[in-house]
């Protein structure tokens, strides 16, 4: 009787210890239940972390009053994708420029879903959030500083190496250091401009780290696994490398070319040290994807571009 009660203890909680070491979609890891890393790995602190920098961004894309944007209306180029996505698929014109936020939102919503998790955000979480994402992006401003290239023109706020890794869209598309290639003379004689100008790029860069990481990293990779594993049948090694270095190359060359016309983008030639360090940059973020979910690598990626812009602000624009 004793053994007949032990086996029928052991059947029951089989399933469970299954289930709890299952790892969330988009992690290679596990960790410890309710700790710090298994709760900012939840795609519902995704949600609460990036909220107010979508709001920013959104928000700071309508505000700001800067000759460049009344001329036409500056979004990553990430962002134009969604929004031109939805509007092919039928919704109309005002819904689709609001959209691509509450995209954001429904598929973190989903994978929260799918990942069978505590649906608890603990809002005092986001600081220490933000001081890793801070910590993270440390390493890109370090091999952006190493790959700097002297022979650029001191008269460049561009000079900081790879510079932002955002991309805007206008007409045509640009790249965010479009925005730094003004002359210095124009920016030094009105400081009012050149303060937008800053905002303009720390705007810019905020919305980078919330499409182009939900873009690339996302949905990219995770399409990519199931070609690789559901369509070509190679085993999941292969599947994440192959996928990891095709959502790289794409996400630098995009900074390059248009990628859904083929066009290049007259505004940003191609540059070999740029594109190495930007597809390093998409590794990076790959596995900190992979590691940390989408909410600390989206959070790195925009305080990078962040500092990236000050950075150059403060020390390269004389």
């Amino acid at each position: 009787m004793k053994v007949a009660k032990r086996r029928t203890k052991e059947k029951r909680t089989k399933p469970e210890t299954k289930r709890a070491g299952k790892a969330p979609i988009g992690q290679l890891f596990n960790f410890a239940r309710d700790s710090y890393l298994e709760r900012t790995s939840r795609p519902i602190y995704a949600i609460g972390f990036l909220l107010p920098f979508v709001i920013f961004y959104e928000v700071g894309t309508i505000l700001i009053n800067t000759d460049i944007l009344n001329q036409s209306e500056i979004r990553v180029v990430a962002f134009v994708w969604l929004r031109d996505l939805l509007e092919s698929i039928g919704f109309g014109g005002k819904f689709a420029w609001v959209a691509p936020p509450l995209v954001v939102v429904a598929i973190l919503a989903g994978l929260q879903v799918s990942s069978r998790k505590r649906w608890t955000f603990d809002v005092r979480d986001t600081v220490p959030m933000a001081a890793e994402c801070i910590v993270l992006a440390v390493p890109l401003i370090v091999l952006s500083l190493l790959l700097n290239n002297p022979h650029v023109p001191q008269n460049r706020l561009d000079r900081f190496a790879a510079g932002g890794l955002a991309v805007y869209s206008s007409q045509p598309t640009a790249t965010v250091d479009q925005l730094h290639t003004l002359p210095l003379l124009a920016a030094q004689s009105n400081l009012p401009r050149a303060n937008h100008m800053l905002l303009a790029n720390v705007v810019t860069g905020v919305g980078a780290g919330i499409y182009e990481e939900l873009v690339f990293r996302l949905i990219l990779i995770c399409l990519l696994m199931m070609l690789f594993q559901d369509i070509f049948g190679l085993d999941q090694k292969n599947s994440i490398v192959l996928s990891v270095l095709i959502s790289a190359t794409l996400f630098s060359a995009h900074h390059h070319i248009d990628l859904l016309t083929g066009r290049a983008n007259p505004t940003e030639p191609f540059d070999f040290t740029r594109f190495a360090f930007r597809a390093m940059a998409g590794i990076y973020f790959a596995i900190l994807f992979a590691i940390r979910g989408f909410g600390i690598t989206a959070g790195t990626h925009a305080f990078y571009d962040i500092i990236a812009t000050i950075i150059n602000a403060l020390f390269f624009e004389r």
